[in-house]
Formats: C-alpha cells, structure tokens, sequence
C-alpha cells in the first residue's frame, strides 16, 4: 500500500515538473521552422525582392514520397542543366533517402548524386544570396541548416571569335570574350604549366566584379605580383564595368598622354607576357585583359612578329616607329616650313607650293588645324555609325570634303597630302592607345610650331623625351631597353633576330628567370 502511494507522487511530482519547466521540443521547431525548404524560399526571395528572373524550384528524391530539396537560381545567369539531370538521374531507392537525416541527405548530394564540378557548403542564407548573384545555384534540404552552392554560372554568351581590333594574316584566330573564365581558360590552354597562377578578388560595393590576376610563379618578380595586389585592394568604388576602370585606378601617371598599361584582346598576347615575367589582370565583363608592366616598346610590338620571319618583322618595326613620327610631326612640320622656313625648301618645291597657297585665305596653321579637326570628326562618326555603312561614309566622306575645300580655296591640295599621310601613319601603330596618344600630341606639336617654328618643334620634341624617360610602369623605366640602355634586351626591341636566338628573357622587365632556353644546338643549361 505504501509503494502504491509513492509512486502516485512520484508520478504527480513528475507532471508538476513538466508543466513548470517546458520541454525542449517548442525550442526545437522554431529551429526547424527556419530551416524548413519553404521558409528558405521566403528569405531568399525576400532578401532578392521578389525578383521576377528568380527561379525557386522544389524536386522530391527518390519518389514523391522523399525528402525535399530547393533550387535557387536567377534565371539566365546559371546554366542548370547538369544540376536537374542529376537530380532526377539518381536511382538510389525511396528508403535510403527517408532513412537519412537532412544533414546526411545533402552530404550524400555533394559526394555521389551531383554532377556539377565547384559545390561548397555555406551557412546561412545570407552566404547563399550573393552566390545566386554570380550566377551559382544554392541547394537547400528541407530541415538543414547548411546549404550547397554550385558553380551553374552560364547562360547565354559570346563565343571565341576573332579580335576586331588586333588582327593578324598569320596566327590564332581566338579573343577573349567577356566571361572570365572563358578567358583564363584560353590562357591556360597555351600554358600547361602547374605553376601558373590565378589569385581572385571582388571589386565594387555593388557590382561586385570578379577580378583575376594571372602569373606564372617562378618567372614573375614577387615585387611586382605584391605590388599589383596592394593596388587592386586600395579600390574602394561602388562599380567597376570595364578594365578601363582598373587601369585608371593602378596606374603610375594619371595625366601623362601616355598609357603605362598594356591592354589586350588576344590570349596568344597574353600567354607571352606571362612567360615574359609579366602580370595579367582579368576583369569579368570585358575582353580587354590588362598586362604590366609596360614598356613604350611595347605599344610597336604586334604579336604577327613573332610568327613571321625575323627579318620580316624587323622590317615592319622599323616601318612602325617611322610611322610614329610621320603622324606626330608631318603637320607641324610642314606648318614651320612653309610659315618660318622657306629657305629649306628647293626652289622649284617652293614657287609650287607658294602658287598653291596663292588663293587659300587662312594661314598654314589655322588650314592645318581645320583639315585635322575634320578627319578627326568623319573618323570619329565612321566608328560610330552602323558598321555597314561606317567605313563607306568615312571614306566617301574625306575624299569628297578634301577635294571640294581644296576647289573652294579653303586649303591647298599640299596640306591634304600631309594630313592624308598623317592620318594613314597613325592606323599603322600596333595599339589604339598608343595611336589616341598621337592624336592628342600633334595639336600641340601644330601649336608651337606655328609659334616658334622648327625651334618650338625641337624644343617640344627635348620635352617629349624628357617626359618619356620620367615615366615609370610599376616600377620599371617606361623607356627600357632605351633608357636606361640594356645591350642584351636589344635583340628584341627595334629589330628582333630569330627565335633561336632570343635565349634569355628581357631583362627589362623584372622576372625570376632569365633563361629562356638552350643555346642553339646545346643542352639546357
């Protein structure tokens, strides 16, 4: 009788217990509640505002009695394909996926069912939101705290195509495109090499631009590579759109007319500043990969070099930095000529010209400047209009505004010549930055000539030097091999001798090593 009553309170000493102190399970399903599949629906669409290019899809493993997983990706950003085959390929039974814990179900997905090469684990849906942003697809199971992210980026894209803007007769076909990792996958095909790095980073507040830097560990100067990261990490800017953006901010000389970094389309390009000790800064978004540091020679340089033959291509590099100075200076010469100079001309040249001049009511330099002004306008329109017609415009265009202002006595037909040269020398320089450069500096070369004649133009031309030989490209003189002058670096700048004998590397630009291979005939050494 006395153990019947003892277990009486015992039992009611038991119910007071719970009814004072509640059990674990109301703390549970707040728990599980914000883990459930459809509670990370709401978040992730409410964290996205209800996107309209949000796509929140739910599959069922193992029948339409298995456990729930969600899919989240914004529609055109991923390429979801692989994800669903996989999803819906696998053929493990019903009762190995209801006997697994949420946990064990998405572990089970990253090791066996899914296809997809990048997955991660992330926490939290404040990790899964900007994953969906660059184009990955977040997977959640129904009851998991965890989540999957999985690299789907895709979607529609331009393909490999021929650049536009450095073409070659001879040499790959292939540019950049503006995906990155196209990109630095084309670089990686022509560089087989382990040691070829790819450090990324996201730059912008809110466009959060993807950005590589590419180096080959072991030929690049740690300095440099250091120095390259220092200065992308210095950016703080709410978007970055282009490579355009990057180069202004890491350049050496913001108000030098000159480019201090190298910028190209071509991964041929690329891959040999690489092998040189050269950094490349890739940028998603753009075609136009950046390489430093750069070298003034380097703007004279086209990659058709190197797959030609030696000779050959001396001969155009000589053509090219005479091209140079044809369409820096051709106006501003012939503007001190014929206004301060006439002496130097040969009698006959001199009567002709001069009865050329005869009827043109301006003074060389005001006849100089409109002509310039003019082709600048009809090539500035010539790129902008619709390409069919663009390049018949602009042609059509010079020929007959050039001929008509010469009948109407506004210029001589001699200064037509001259700006006519001058602008055909301008398309010959290899880079278009190099050429805008050119541009800028023959107004001003035109300026002083009409004011001092061939002594304003010399003195211009000692200040251009001078200018020059200050410019620095992270750290390396811009005027290398030039100035400082490196004897061993000569046999590939103005002239370039054959292959076989370019056995070390420029010692221009700072690398880790010299040698580039063996002696002809020899062993590595």
């Amino acid at each position: 009788m006395k153990r019947g009553v003892l277990k009486l309170l015992l039992k009611a000493g038991k119910r007071i217990r719970r009814s004072s102190h509640p059990t674990s399970e109301p703390s549970v399903a707040p728990r599980a509640q914000e883990t459930g599949l459809d509670r990370r629906f709401e978040q992730i669409s409410t964290a996205l505002g209800a996107s309209s290019d949000l796509v929140l899809k739910e599959i069922r493993l193992g029948g339409a009695a298995g456990p729930r997983v969600g899919a989240a990706y914004l529609d055109g950003l991923s390429d979801t394909r692989q994800l669903f085959q996989s999803l819906h390929g696998n053929d493990r039974p019903l009762e190995e996926w209801l006997n697994a814990s949420p946990e064990a179900v998405l572990e089970e997905l990253r090791r066996t069912v899914l296809a997809v090469g990048d997955i991660k684990v992330i926490d939290g849906i404040e990790n899964a939101v900007p994953a969906v942003l660059a184009g990955e697809t977040a997977l959640f199971a129904d009851g998991c705290a965890q989540a999957l992210t999985l690299g789907t980026s895709g979607g529609e894209k331009r393909g490999v195509e021929e650049p536009n803007t450095q073409s070659v007769i001879r040499g790959p076909r292939e540019g950049f495109t503006e995906l990155l990792r196209t990109n630095t996958a084309l670089v990686r095909r022509k560089i087989r090499d382990a040691r070829l790095r790819i450090d990324g980073r996201q730059i912008g507040r809110v466009t959060k631009t993807d950005v590589a830097v590419m180096y080959l560990k072991g030929f690049a100067s740690e300095a440099v590579v250091a120095e390259v990261h220092d200065r992308l990490d210095r950016i703080d800017t709410d978007a970055i759109l282009e490579s355009g953006y990057i180069e202004e901010f890491i350049q050496d000389h913001a108000f030098s007319p000159f480019p201090t970094i190298y910028n190209t389309e071509r991964p041929d390009t690329v891959a040999a500043g690489l092998l040189e000790g050269r950094v490349a800064i890739f940028v998603n978004g753009t075609p136009f990969v950046l390489l430093v540091p750069a070298l003034f020679t380097q703007y004279f340089q086209a990659p058709e070099d190197y797959y030609q033959r030696a000779d050959f291509s001396s001969l155009l590099r000589i053509l090219r930095l005479t091209s140079f100075f044809v369409a820096l200076l051709a106006p501003s010469l012939y503007i001190a000529v014929t206004t301060f100079h006439q002496e130097l001309l040969p009698t006959p040249l001199l009567i002709g010209l001069a009865g050329q001049r005869e009827g043109v009511p301006f003074p060389a330099f005001i006849e100089a400047l409109m002509m310039e002004i003019t082709f600048e306008i009809l090539r500035e329109a010539g790129v902008r209009m619709p390409k069919a017609i663009g390049q018949s415009v602009s042609i059509v265009g010079t020929l007959v505004i050039g001929q008509a202002a010469v009948e109407a006595g506004l210029v001589s037909p001699a200064m037509v010549i001259v700006v006519s040269i001058t602008a055909i020398s301008n398309f010959v320089v290899p880079a278009f930055n190099m050429a805008i450069s050119l541009r800028i500096l023959r107004f001003l070369f035109m300026g002083v000539a009409a004011s001092f004649g061939l002594f304003g133009v010399v003195v211009g031309l000692i200040g251009l030097v001078l200018h020059l030989c200050s410019l620095k490209s992270f750290g390396v003189s811009y005027m290398a091999p030039y100035a400082p002058l490196i004897r061993a670096d000569q046999k590939d700048s103005l002239l370039r001798l054959p292959v076989w004998a370019l056995r070390t590397r420029p010692r221009s630009i700072p690398n880790s090593n010299p040698v580039r291979q063996a002696p002809k005939g020899g062993n590595p050494s």
